[in-house]
């Protein structure tokens, strides 16, 4: 029988859902109810249980495990012993009703001995470094190391930062590389009472405000946002302790260090934000231009991108 795919003389391969042009090579066994997707490349030593899906062009290398209940999405790259689980309280003969399902999501990266706990979605482009043990759900595009796995950074995110040392000459606003975000140096006084930051309605804060919250006693490693709006606009001070605030439009991005008073944010509508390595002290002031309204959400990083790239109307 022809055969679409390479099949190594030492694998088995029991399924007949194998996608054209992907490449089995030996010591791999794939059960019979897996579904691999095309132009994959599967390495020596893997096994691929039965409830397990894998996109288009996911490269899986030598030594990593697929068991019941794991989707690989298209374009994912998993390093050698990679290592997946799906129960999190296995005992000997005693098997759950059903798996929770881990998600790796389109592009992500998984380094070599990368451990991931079940049930986890790792998200779109997202990074894992080598040896990280993922306990919780990671978000698209995140760079995540250590164990317990955390958020160091961002795919492709420059970094930018305010000069520390604020100076008047310093004062007002500068674009980025993100669309419509700007960075800000806010007015200030200081003198022997202590220092006084301000910013004006329609001056400094280049909206209407219609809505404030503080965001505080943020555990360092939680992060805070991962969402867009279609109409709202928002304006971000730390105004205590520090925090990164990381803007998207869906082509570049860039990261900012809030780690002063004087120093703000801009992120128009439909910019993903993420608010991340909160300091224990941080206390984070968004002005919003309006109302909470939980349709203006935009939830999901694919959604997002997609009505990016369709240039949509809200």
């Amino acid at each position: 029988m022809h055969l679409d795919y390479f099949q190594h003389e030492k694998s088995i391969v029991e399924s007949t859902k194998i996608g054209q042009g992907t490449r089995i090579w030996a010591m791999a066994h794939i059960l019979p109810g897996a579904v691999i997707g095309r132009d994959c490349n599967i390495c020596d030593h893997t096994f691929i249980e039965n409830d397990v899906i894998v996109g288009d062009r996911v490269t899986i290398k030598c030594g990593v495990q697929l068991w019941d209940g794991i989707t690989v999405e298209d374009d994912v790259f998993i390093g050698p012993n990679a290592t997946f689980t799906n129960d999190p309280f296995p005992r000997s003969k005693r098997y759950p009703e059903k798996f929770d399902r881990t998600v790796i999501q389109r592009g992500a990266s998984i380094g070599a001995n990368a451990t991931i706990l079940p049930g986890i979605t790792i998200g779109e482009r997202a990074m894992i470094g080598a040896g990280a043990v993922i306990t919780r759900n990671v978000p698209p595009l995140a760079i995540v190391v250590g164990n317990p796995g955390r958020i160091v950074g961002y795919d492709g995110a420059q970094s930018k930062s305010a000069p520390v040392t604020a100076t008047q000459e310093g004062v007002g606003a500068r674009a980025t590389h993100v669309a419509g975000v700007t960075l800000h140096r806010l007015p200030f006084a200081v003198d022997m009472r202590g220092s006084l930051s301000f910013g004006e309605i329609q001056r400094q804060i280049p909206f209407s405000v219609s809505r404030f919250f503080l965001v505080y006693g943020v555990p360092g490693k939680e992060v805070r946002g991962e969402h867009a709006h279609h109409r709202c606009q928002q304006f971000l001070i730390c105004a205590h302790g520090t925090c990164s605030v990381m803007a998207d439009d869906g082509t570049n991005r860039e990261e900012f260090l809030l780690n002063d008073p004087t120093i703000g944010v801009y992120l128009p509508p439909r910019v993903w934000g993420v608010q991340y390595k909160y300091s224990a002290d941080a206390v984070l002031l968004v002005l919003a231009s309006d109302y909470y309204d939980a349709s203006d959400y935009i939830r999901s990083y694919s959604d997002f991108l997609g009505i990016i790239h369709r240039g949509d109307k809200h």
